[in-house]
């Protein structure tokens, strides 16, 4: 099992990513949207905004806050394997490792993305 440090980590390499994008990349392939990721063997969920400008710092949600528009759910040690190789995001979401809360339009373009 992976620590929570580790799965925040790992989240904001994958951020990190969105955000070397070019500009232009990035306003064709992103909508501003929230996202989480839900780590239940942790117990802990983090939570980031995508957009145009790139990402906000991934930050553990609070009690008051809303829920995501995408949301993601792992357990600690998937989060940090996609993390390390984010080419591993379509496997774990096909063996049902990951599962994704989200419409349509934004999947496609997050598939776009990793």
């Amino acid at each position: 099992m992976a620590t929570a440090e580790e799965c925040r980590k790992a989240l904001e390499g994958l951020t990190a990513r969105i955000s070397d994008m070019s500009s232009e990349d990035r306003a064709a392939f992103l909508t501003d949207r929230t996202l989480s990721c839900e780590i239940p063997d942790l117990g802990v969920t983090f939570v980031t905004r995508l957009g145009p400008d790139g990402s906000e710092p991934v930050r553990e949600a609070g009690p008051g806050d809303a829920a995501a528009q995408v949301r993601f759910v792992a357990d600690s040690d998937v989060v940090v394997s996609i993390g390390n190789d984010p080419g591993s995001f379509a496997r774990a979401w096909l063996s049902g490792r990951l599962k994704i809360h989200a419409n349509v339009f934004d999947l496609l373009k997050l598939r776009k993305l990793l």
